[in-house]
């Protein structure tokens, strides 16, 4: 069941055959029959006008310092409470640590 499927010596290919034939005789057509000089190509159209320029007004240029202002800020303070969580976490860690340590080495001393 496990063992390979080789055919008997006497029906496998030999080296010198081989079970696809040959391609000879294959004549392909020319690519192009038109026979004919290169055109021109066309002109490309003129660009289409361009769009005009954003203009900010004093009012407008306040707006947006304040909206990014607000958005450093609003970041920022994200940022600093995440770092501060994370510092907060690994003190506590660090002092259960000390406690469960002091409590396991020395339990008979209380």
């Amino acid at each position: 069941m496990f063992t390979p499927k080789i055919p008997p010596p006497d029906t496998a290919p030999t080296p010198a055959t081989s079970l696809v034939p040959p391609l000879t005789g294959l004549v392909h057509p020319p690519a192009c029959t038109c026979h004919q000089a290169p055109t021109v190509p066309a002109p490309v159209p003129a660009a289409p006008p361009a769009r005009p320029a954003v203009q900010f007004t004093p009012g407008s240029l306040v707006v947006a310092a304040a909206g990014g202002t607000a958005v450093v800020l609003v970041v920022g303070t994200v940022l600093v409470s995440m770092l501060l969580a994370t510092a907060i976490t690994a003190a506590s860690v660090a002092v259960c640590a000390v406690v469960l340590r002091s409590l396991l080495n020395r339990p008979n001393k209380r």
